[in-house]
C-alpha cells in the first residue's frame, strides 16, 4: 500500500462520533448535516423511479435533464452581469466529496504545489496529498472569535509554481465568508500566475446576510467561462439531501469532456434514481431551501448569543454555513479540542466536533475551538446542549 495512504490520519470527527455513538444520552451536533429528514416531495421522485425500473447505468457526466437544470439553476443565481452557466460546463457527481476528489484528479500531479485555506473541513486538504502534492495552508486569523482572511499573505503564497489553489466559502467550519473584493483580487492574482482555482462553494444558498439572489458571493459572478476555475457543488446541504450522495461540477467547457472520462474511472455515473430526485428538488428549490435558510438562521441566532454568554467562550456569529466555531479560552484545561471533544461526550453528553480536525499541523491560535452544527429541527436542542456545556465548564 502506498504510503501516502498509511500516513492518512483517521477523521477526528469520526473519533469523537464512535466515542458517542449507540449513547441516546448524547446530544449530537459533530457532524455537518442537519437532523431533518429529506422532503418528502424528493424521496418520492427516487421511489417512482426504482418503481420504474431505472435502475440501469447513466451517461457519465449526469441525466441531460439533470445537467439542463443544474445549468438553469446556477445560472439564476449568479449577479447581474455574470456569464450563463451552460450545460456543457456541467458533471454531476455521486456526492460534493467525490465532485472535489475529481477536480483534484484532474488538475494535480504528484509533486505539484496546491495552496489551502485553512481551517477547512480536512478532505479538501487530504485530496491533494493523496495525489502527492506538496501542500502549503494559509490560515484564516481570529479576531475577537472572527476569522478573516490575510489577503497580502494569501496572495504572497500562491506563484507561478503553485497548480492550484483550494479555497471553501462559506467556509466549514467557521463561517467566513469572501467577499466579492477578494474574490477579485484571487482571481486577478492566479491569471497572473496560471494557478488553477477549485472553489468549494456548496454552502452559497445557506448564507444570512442580505443579497439581491439570496446567496453568497461565488466566482462565477466574475470569472470567464474559460478561466482556470472548478466550482464543487453538492444537493447534501441546501437540500437535506446529506445521505444521498449527488454533487456537481462546473468547468471550463474546454475541460468537461475529460471529467467524464475521470468519472468513468471513478464511478462510472451517479444511480439515475439519485439523479431523479435531485431534479425534483432543483424545481422544488423555491420552498426548500429558503425555508431551510430561514430555520438554520432561526437557530444560528438562538446558539450563538447563548455561547456568548458564557464565561470563557469566544464565538463570533458565522455569516454562512451551519457551524458556530467557537474557542474554550482556557488553554492549559482545552488546549487539545480532540481530548476535550471526547470528554464532552463521556462527562456531559455533548457531541461537538474537535477544531483541530480543520487544520493541518494545529498551530497554537488554532488549539481549543470547538465545531457546534446548529442545523437543529428543534432549537430546545441547542438551549439543552449549551446547558450542558455551561454544567461542564463549571466542574
Amino acid at each position: 500500500m502506498r504510503q501516502t495512504v498509511l500516513n492518512l490520519e483517521e477523521s477526528m470527527i469520526r473519533q469523537v462520533a464512535n466515542a458517542g455513538m449507540g449513547r441516546s444520552d448524547v446530544l449530537k451536533f459533530w457532524f455537518g448535516e442537519s437532523d431533518e429528514a429529506t422532503p418528502a416531495f424528493i424521496r418520492d421522485a427516487a421511489i417512482a423511479s426504482l418503481q420504474l425500473g431505472e435502475t440501469f447505468y447513466a451517461h457519465n457526466l449526469g441525466l441531460p435533464e439533470l445537467r439542463d437544470a443544474i445549468a438553469a439553476y446556477s445560472t439564476g443565481l449568479r449577479c447581474p452581469g455574470a456569464a450563463p452557466i451552460r450545460v456543457d460546463r456541467i458533471a454531476v457527481t455521486s456526492g460534493g466529496v467525490n465532485a472535489l476528489m475529481l477536480a483534484v484528479q484532474a488538475l494535480v500531479d504528484a509533486g505539484d504545489e496546491v495552496v489551502a485555506v485553512t481551517p477547512v473541513w480536512p478532505n479538501l486538504t487530504a485530496q491533494p496529498m493523496i495525489m502527492g502534492a506538496k501542500l502549503r495552508c494559509v490560515s484564516l486569523k481570529p479576531v475577537a472569535g472572527e476569522w478573516r482572511l490575510d489577503m497580502a499573505e494569501l496572495l504572497a503564497a500562491i506563484t507561478p509554481a503553485t497548480k492550484l489553489l483550494i479555497v471553501n466559502a462559506p467556509n466549514n467550519p467557521t463561517g467566513w465568508t469572501m467577499s466579492r473584493a477578494e474574490q477579485a483580487s484571487i482571481l486577478a492574482h492566479c491569471r497572473l500566475t496560471g494557478t488553477w482555482i477549485l472553489a468549494d462553494e456548496v454552502y452559497e444558498r445557506l448564507y444570512f446576510d442580505h443579497t439581491p439572489n439570496g446567496c453568497a458571493p461565488s466566482f462565477l459572478d466574475i470569472a470567464d467561462p474559460e478561466d482556470r476555475l472548478v466550482v464543487a457543488h453538492s444537493f447534501s446541504k441546501s437540500f437535506l439531501m446529506t445521505g444521498w450522495r449527488l454533487g456537481w461540477l462546473v468547468m471550463p467547457a474546454s475541460m468537461t469532456p475529460h471529467m467524464g472520462k475521470l468519472v468513468e474511472f471513478n464511478t462510472s455515473c451517479a444511480p439515475v434514481f439519485i439523479q431523479r430526485a435531485g431534479l425534483v428538488a432543483l424545481q422544488g428549490t423555491n420552498d426548500v431551501t429558503p425555508q431551510l435558510v430561514a430555520h438554520l438562521k432561526t437557530c444560528r441566532d438562538t446558539l450563538v448569543p447563548l455561547l456568548q454568554a458564557l464565561p470563557g467562550v469566544e464565538v463570533a456569529t458565522p455569516k454562512g454555513g451551519m457551524y458556530a466555531f467557537f474557542r474554550l479560552s482556557d488553554q492549559d484545561r482545552f488546549g487539545d479540542s480532540l481530548e476535550t471533544a471526547k470528554r464532552l461526550v463521556v462527562e456531559a453528553g455533548l457531541g461537538l466536533a474537535p477544531g483541530n480536525a480543520f487544520m493541518v499541523n494545529p498551530t497554537p491560535q488554532a488549539q481549543g475551538w470547538m465545531r457546534w452544527c446548529f442545523a437543529s429541527h428543534d432549537v430546545v436542542r441547542l438551549e439543552q446542549g449549551v446547558q450542558r456545556l455551561q454544567r461542564w465548564l463549571a466542574l
